[in-house]
């Protein structure tokens, strides 16, 4: 017999002075290979047309589905109900702006966090639109597209509990990206310039190593060994950089 779901959903529209927090309730009949997305959908659909929240690919790729599901931030899309017990809890992710509902804007926290740490392949060369691109070796070429997989989701940030203490917190997302473009080998900047960016506890060492942030990566990237290697670059760049001032004292 198929379950019947209730789904426990946060309601709240900032922009709605009349409008309070709340949880509201709301059922549906189990089908087979029901996931949350589809669910979210019958309920705006069959229900409340007035149900905020967001998506786009359906196919766990743009990261917008993204919601804290029964405590823990996930994809909508990417979760099913079968996997759930028969009450189900949506909240929106914290630490970022509040659209409506489940609804919440990412997309002006990673533009800033992007900007913040220069997220482009920095290089002093001329670029000619008629050369050949740059050849790289497959297995570097494996290691970058792997760190490159991020979708931006936020679900490290709304895991992270340094991020939603301190706002200045970079986060394992720019980390992560920081990491990608250390190994790319078309990008100039040196440790020194690294360690400018990410050398700090607003960066790797405000990092507590919880490691929430690879518990709840949907794309399943390997966040704890990109922190470990940030760590390491960065303490040793640090140390450089201290004996380096002390030998011109």
């Amino acid at each position: 017999m198929a379950r019947i779901l209730q789904f426990n959903i946060f309601r709240y529209n900032p922009n709605d002075p009349d409008s309070k927090p709340h949880l509201q309730s709301f059922y549906l009949d189990e089908t087979p290979n029901l996931n949350l997305f589809i669910a979210l959908n019958r309920i705006r659909e069959e229900q409340d047309p007035s149900l905020m929240f967001d998506f786009c690919c359906r196919a766990a790729i743009c990261g917008a589905c993204a919601m804290v599901i029964n405590g823990k931030p996930g994809l909508a899309c990417k979760t099913k109900t079968k996997d759930l017990p028969e009450q189900i809890n949506l909240l929106p992710l914290p630490g970022f702006k509040l659209v409506g509902d489940l609804s919440v804007d990412t997309g002006t926290w990673f533009r800033a966090m992007n900007e913040r740490i220069e997220a482009w392949v920095h290089s002093t060369k001329e670029f000619d639109p008629s050369a050949e691109e740059e050849r790289m070796d497959n297995a570097l070429a494996e290691q970058i597209y792997e760190l490159d997989r991020c979708i931006e989701c936020g679900c490290c940030i709304a895991a992270c509990a340094t991020a939603q203490m301190r706002p200045d917190f970079l986060g394992a997302v720019a980390l992560n990206r920081i990491a990608r473009f250390i190994l790319d080998p078309r990008d100039e900047r040196t440790d020194k310039d690294y360690f400018e960016i990410v050398g700090s506890d607003q960066g790797i060492f405000g990092c507590m190593g919880l490691l929430a942030c690879e518990d709840v990566c949907p794309k399943n990237i390997p966040l704890q060994d990109q922190l470990g290697y940030l760590r390491r670059k960065m303490g040793i760049a640090a140390v450089k950089n201290y004996l380096s001032w002390r030998k011109k004292k």
